[in-house]
């Protein structure tokens, strides 16, 4: 950590990115650290691929994060809850082109890329990491950065539902309750309200809900066909696979995300991003990891560039091993 506070005092301009199709933790940490180097008088750039979901566009400085980047002066790269640079999308490219690249995550799928990494495994979010960076750089919080990582905590942990959720998670909300966060207000904006859109997709995708004959496997389909009727993009998507990890005797859900712009035939070769998730008994990082992807033991996912019918079949005959 100490090289680390090193290069980021040391740097003049610095990108800050994290992961596409961005959850709380991804950009309540990408802020939290954007603020913290505004304290040190840092240029910085915070870069995201995909829009910010609508429910975190509350965050504070949320319209400094931006979709596109060019090869300028970079002299330090940050990278933020990334299992692999490839998951910061077209950007991975450019990085590559800056000096110093400094990896900062929490999964056990980490593939340690990078110069530097400070890769916690047991922290229950990056959001938590970046607490304990801000604090060894004796930096300052205010209620911006603490709402930021409260924010990143609070969903990370599934309101401290999940089973990564440990006694920091407790321990650094308190503190960030302490300087000024408000819970109720957090809570609203991330879980109170959805737009009509949002509620026609949740509706459209439970329809869509398939159940793997031994009853342990879930898939749920969103096309982009869903997503043009109802107005929505995949910044609503947030969330919905947990209606399909509830249902009864489910062991693990699987959410299949058509991408791209336009309607295209769902036989079509097309690109799909694929979300698992798994009651616990199952290690979905596993999964992922024989499609080139990763994330947590309960919380992975993967792309794949194949027919809608061909990746249905793949899961399918995956649920008789689970």
């Amino acid at each position: 950590m100490d090289q680390i506070i090193r290069y980021l005092k040391n740097s003049s301009h610095i990108l800050i990115a994290t992961h596409a199709n961005p959850d709380g933790d991804a950009i309540g940490s990408l802020i939290a650290m954007g603020l913290c180097l505004d304290v040190l008088n840092k240029k910085t750039t915070l870069y995201n691929e995909s829009p910010i979901p609508a429910v975190y566009r509350f965050l504070p400085a949320v319209n400094r994060v931006v979709r596109n980047i060019k090869n300028e002066n970079y002299d330090l790269a940050v990278i933020l809850d990334c299992g692999n640079l490839k998951r910061i999308g077209m950007a991975a490219s450019v990085v590559r082109q800056i000096p110093i690249t400094v990896n900062i995550d929490h999964h056990v799928t980490n593939t340690h890329f990078g110069q530097l990494q400070l890769v916690d495994t047991s922290a229950c979010a990056t959001a938590e990491i970046i607490y304990c960076l801000i604090k060894q750089m004796n930096v300052s919080f205010d209620k911006a950065i603490a709402t930021s990582i409260y924010t990143g905590i609070l969903t990370d942990t599934g309101s401290f539902r999940f089973s990564n959720t440990n006694r920091a998670a407790f321990a650094i909300c308190q503190e960030m309750v302490g300087l000024g966060v408000d819970p109720y207000n957090v809570a609203q904006h991330v879980y109170g309200t959805y737009s009509l859109g949002r509620m026609k997709l949740l509706n459209l995708a439970l329809d869509s809900i398939e159940i793997s004959d031994n009853g342990k496997l879930s898939i749920m389909t969103l096309t982009q066909d869903m997503f043009y009727k109802t107005h929505t993009q995949a910044e609503d998507v947030d969330g919905l696979i947990n209606y399909a990890r509830r249902i009864e005797n489910i062991k693990v859900a699987a959410l299949i995300q058509e991408c791209g712009n336009g309607k295209k035939k769902l036989n079509a070769f097309n690109r799909f991003h694929i979300s698992l998730r798994s009651d616990e008994t199952v290690d979905v990082a596993a999964i992922a990891g024989l499609f080139g992807g990763g994330g947590h033991a309960s919380a992975a996912g993967f792309n794949i560039e194949s027919t809608l019918s061909d990746i249905k079949l793949q899961l399918l005959n995956m649920a008789d091993k689970i």
